[in-house]
């Protein structure tokens, strides 16, 4: 890779621009959900939990569904970054977790808070401006449904619903102007 543009581009071409994560990451939240509104919210952590394990592969098989590569070229000096911000999502989950033990309605916006957080470093990763809103949201309604105590499933649909906006939005903007989106 000759520059970082050149590394950007690369990130947007294999990932369709982050869109399939973002899709399937806002399908996590619809079943954390739907389970907290009919099963019970103890089971709708774990739905989150597993299902946040399981975004990276099946995102990149809707990738490879669509035409792309679901992967980086060898040397993609961003890949590091990528890494780094997945390492961070990881070891902030036992903080969630001791949120929801504290309070049940603390998990799903501190998930937000923490998830809006590593968003905000795929507009390095992408070169797309986009990703700072959609990180500043959903940070920002992690900050109102956990301070105001909003019931575990209505924050986890407000995570779904805010993925699936900005996954949309993301994927028109990617065939728009394919993988030369203009830089962060």
């Amino acid at each position: 890779m000759s520059d970082i543009f050149d590394a950007q581009r690369d990130m947007r071409t294999g990932y369709l621009s982050g869109s399939t994560g973002v899709i399937t990451s806002a399908g996590m939240w619809l079943a954390a959900a739907l389970t907290a509104s009919f099963v019970s919210v103890s089971q709708s952590v774990w739905v989150l939990f597993i299902g946040g394990m399981l975004i990276y592969p099946v995102s990149m098989a809707v990738c490879k569904l669509l035409g792309a590569s679901g992967n980086f070229t060898k040397g993609n000096p961003l890949a590091s970054l990528a890494f780094s911000s997945t390492f961070w999502l990881i070891f902030s989950l036992p903080l969630a977790y001791a949120a929801y033990l504290h309070h049940p309605e603390w998990f799903f916006p501190a998930m937000l808070l923490v998830i809006g957080g590593r968003y905000l470093t795929f507009s390095v990763l992408y070169g797309m401006r986009v990703y700072w809103p959609l990180g500043f949201i959903l940070a920002g309604a992690g900050y109102y449904l956990g301070s105001n105590l909003v019931a575990p499933a209505l924050s986890a649909f407000a995570g779904a619903g805010i993925e699936t906006i900005f996954a949309i939005i993301i994927f028109v903007m990617h065939h728009r102007s394919g993988a030369a989106v203009k830089t962060a």
